[in-house]
């Protein structure tokens, strides 16, 4: 097996890979498509396919849309549109998202006569190199930055490899696109959320641009996080991170989903209803409490809170993308029990974050009595993953309301067996629109 990375990018062979680290791609790309479906119906979806379908004309189609974009326009649309619900697969260490820019950047550059084995051999390939470019960017950057920065230089590897870049050419690629990937500070995003989100579309058009710009002759500075960071690297082919990728059951932030779960536990054991809480105050580590926003004004402030999921929890009993919609977020009982929210730093949890999310909860009843959780953690976390049945019903509920449930299930069927199929069957289903 190579490990030299860039001799990895090329030199993974569909045989190479594990069948558990097959069916993980499967499962990545199933869980990214749902969302993508999901998606579809927010402002930011909307507004970003409009952009590219008439500001950056070209041949290649646009996610579950009918119109066409230019290569790098499609996959900044498609990256977008997985982003604006925020509930897709992601990397612990990482802090981010590594199939959210890369899978768009893929569909976007693959050739006509790609096959569905080389497509997932890639997707594979992507995920390995993602997830260690991502932790050398980490060490060696002050600022914590959205996933599109280091996912640009993903998406570049998994073009290159698509299109039979050499060596050198491939090497530009991923130069071009760290240099000018958007190293985005996350934060910024986190105290004032907007449609910006996780940098992931932009990530996923530089990494197209990069390809396209090395595939004539355009230079770039190698790339640091592949060249200087060896440390990161001597474990490529023998560990495989595709393998330790969490998945969300709800889609909101992953810094909320532990204080969810942990409201949700008292919910549950104590026989409760948003009527019967008074106050909430929720334990955790910092980025979690900078989810800071208690009166969301649209879908992107409701998913990157904590306060608001946390009293959704409690009226609903559960968190879905109907419960967060730019329609749907004004419930006074909602908004009553997220401004009586309290947010609380831990230094237990601190400790534990990024590899581990923890948070507790205590809720005051009407009558004075408090009430607290143990500490919990998100569910679906890759040392307790979700199984397959949990996951297709997580896609059917994102993608059948949207796509029909013909359509939904043929999609399902598909990636399932991609590895049998040409990857031209994906794309004929891809691109469809919604119904």
């Amino acid at each position: 097996m190579h490990t030299d990375p860039l001799r990895f990018i090329h030199g993974l062979s569909p045989s190479d890979i594990p069948p558990n680290v097959l069916q993980g791609a499967k499962r990545s790309l199933l869980d990214l498509l749902g969302v993508a479906a999901g998606g579809l119906g927010t402002q930011l979806s909307r507004i970003i396919r409009d952009h590219a379908a008439e500001d950056m004309p070209g041949q290649t189609p646009l996610l579950f849309d009918a119109r066409r974009a230019n290569p790098a326009a499609a996959a900044m649309a498609a990256g977008m549109t997985i982003d604006s619900l925020d509930g897709h697969d992601g990397f612990n260490p990482a802090k981010g998202h590594i199939g959210c820019p890369l899978v768009p950047a893929m569909l976007s550059l693959a050739p006509e006569n790609c096959s569905g084995a080389d497509f997932l051999a890639t997707m594979v390939m992507g995920y390995e190199m993602g997830a260690r470019m991502a932790m050398a960017q980490h060490a060696t950057a002050p600022d914590y930055h959205t996933s599109g920065s280091w996912g640009a230089v993903a998406g570049a590897a998994a073009g290159a490899r698509l299109l039979g870049l050499g060596h050198e050419a491939t090497r530009h690629a991923l130069g071009i696109a760290e240099y000018h990937g958007p190293r985005s500070q996350m934060m910024r995003c986190i105290d004032f959320p907007t449609n910006v989100k996780d940098g992931s579309g932009w990530g996923a058009l530089c990494g197209v641009s990069a390809v396209q710009l090395a595939r004539r002759g355009f230079t770039g500075a190698p790339a640091i996080t592949v060249e200087d960071a060896p440390e990161f690297w001597g474990d490529l082919g023998t560990r495989w991170y595709m393998l330790e990728q969490y998945f969300k059951p709800y889609p909101v932030c992953r810094w909320a989903q532990a204080p969810i779960e942990a409201t949700l536990s008292l919910r549950r054991s104590h026989g409760l209803t948003a009527t019967d809480v008074r106050a909430l105050e929720i334990e955790t580590f910092h980025e979690s409490v900078r989810l800071h926003v208690q009166n969301p004004q649209g879908t992107d402030a409701a998913q990157y809170s904590t306060s608001f999921p946390c009293a959704l929890a409690l009226v609903y009993g559960d968190v879905q993308a109907k419960h967060l919609g730019d329609d749907a977020i004004a419930n006074p009982a909602v908004l009553r029990l997220s401004n009586a929210t309290t947010m609380v730093e831990n230094a237990h949890a601190n400790a534990e974050f990024p590899l581990t999310r923890l948070a507790r909860v205590r809720l005051q009843l009407q009558d004075g009595t408090w009430l607290q959780s143990d500490w919990h953690t998100p569910r679906w976390d890759w040392q307790d993953p979700p199984s397959d049945a949990d996951l297709r019903a997580k896609f059917d509920g994102f993608a059948t309301p949207v796509l029909g449930a013909s359509k939904a299930a043929a999609l399902a069927q598909v990636i399932a067996t991609l590895d049998t199929r040409p990857l031209a069957d994906l794309r004929a289903l891809l691109g469809q629109p919604s119904s």
